[in-house]
């Protein structure tokens, strides 16, 4: 009797998002399709298949699943939202141009704001089965690894702007993330964490070396895809300086996902409620009403700088940066506002990094100044 074929899924890409939801898929029985990592083709694809005035996120997504579809996926699972943000309209026109360009595959939709039956829905419907054992495990795993792979991304960045030779940390936490991505299991998953944090941690690093702080914040896709931002991290990361991004894939399943009884602190979206509260009162679509309660936190905790990364014609990114301005009087701290579509230049880009950064250095050293001179 021939081997039933496994259904391949695929998911766009989001930084190293891939590595927990292949592990739910396999979890359950199915074979997880990884697409090629977002390049100058996938842009290229869903650029050209696109309206002209959508944003960033939108181009990628869609020209990822045009390679998946390419490369044999049996479908096409997309995260969608119910919300303000035009995030929620975007499914039905990737599965609209999907079926007009001739591609033949599933499309299925992820709403991650139904939380936790939403997301056990899902697997549920693409398994075919109703076995609460196996997609709980899936779950399971999935989010331990997001969780994870978060706390990697946190000490990537503070031995990245501290190595001693540029790209060390990084190659190291290319092999962290494989480590990883081989744990099957919870328990093979703890062991691996350690292994994939010694590892990173052994890098050659100057402990005297002068490092700025900077939390990154805006559209959710741009922040933690590297394609989209430009490797705004890595950049950053030969300057000196330690960046922390204040919207992760963690923090989200945190608001989304895990249930209150089991959350520990506040999470992003409940400080966001309150510490945008004098500047933005209602929540106005995307991650808007996060981005400015981020710019007070960053403030409020001393941080050197803070960098608002947004896709072009993004409208609550937009509104976000129109208030900032109005921010100045309580808050201090010096904002970049950084808006990235397919025209965005390296070269230009770089520049500015390089302008805030010397803008940020200069003002740290002022301000250290000023404070031996009052205790003279």
């Amino acid at each position: 009797m021939a081997k039933k074929k496994k259904l391949k899924v695929a998911f766009p890409h989001m930084g190293t998002i891939s590595i927990a939801w292949a592990a739910a898929l396999r979890k359950i029985g199915l074979d997880a399709y990884v697409p090629p990592y977002t390049s100058k083709r996938t842009l290229s694809l869903g650029t050209k298949n696109s309206p002209e005035a959508i944003c960033l996120p939108y181009k990628l997504i869609l020209g990822n699943f045009i390679e998946a579809i390419e490369g044999g996926a049996d479908y096409v699972a997309m995260i969608t939202s119910p919300g303000i943000c035009r995030l929620g309209e975007y499914g039905n026109n990737i599965k609209n141009t999907l079926e007009e360009l001739g591609y033949k595959a599933n499309y299925i939709e992820l709403s991650l704001y139904d939380g936790f039956r939403g997301l056990y829905r899902f697997l549920k419907d693409l398994s075919g089965k109703n076995n609460p054992v196996q997609i709980i495990r899936a779950i399971n795993i999935c989010m331990r690894k997001i969780f994870v792979i978060d706390e990697l991304d946190s000490v990537l960045s503070y031995y990245r702007a501290r190595e001693i030779n540029t790209g060390d940390a990084e190659k190291r936490y290319k092999k962290a993330l494989q480590l990883v991505d081989a744990a099957d299991k919870t328990s093979v998953l703890k062991k691996a964490r350690v292994k994939a944090i010694d590892l990173i941690k052994s890098t050659k690093i100057d402990p005297n070396r002068e490092v700025l702080h900077v939390d990154l914040t805006g559209e959710i896709f741009l922040v933690n895809d590297e394609f989209s931002n430009q490797n705004i991290e890595r950049e950053l990361g030969r300057m000196g300086v330690e960046t922390r991004r204040s919207l992760t894939v963690g923090s989200f399943l945190k608001d989304a996902i895990i249930p209150k009884a089991f959350r520990k602190g506040e999470t992003h979206l409940e400080r966001a409620e309150r510490m945008a509260k004098p500047y933005l009162t209602r929540d106005i679509g995307g991650d808007s009403l996060e981005c400015i309660s981020d710019v007070a936190y960053a403030d409020e905790r001393g941080i050197d700088g803070i960098i608002h990364i947004s896709p072009f014609t993004c409208m609550p990114e937009i509104m976000s940066q129109n208030i900032f301005p109005s921010m100045r009087e309580d808050c201090s701290i010096p904002i970049l506002a950084l808006i990235m579509d397919e025209q965005t230049g390296k070269a230009g880009y770089i520049t500015r990094l390089e302008a805030f950064v010397d803008l940020m250095r200069r003002k740290k050293r002022k301000s250290a100044k000023e404070k031996k001179c009052l205790v003279k």
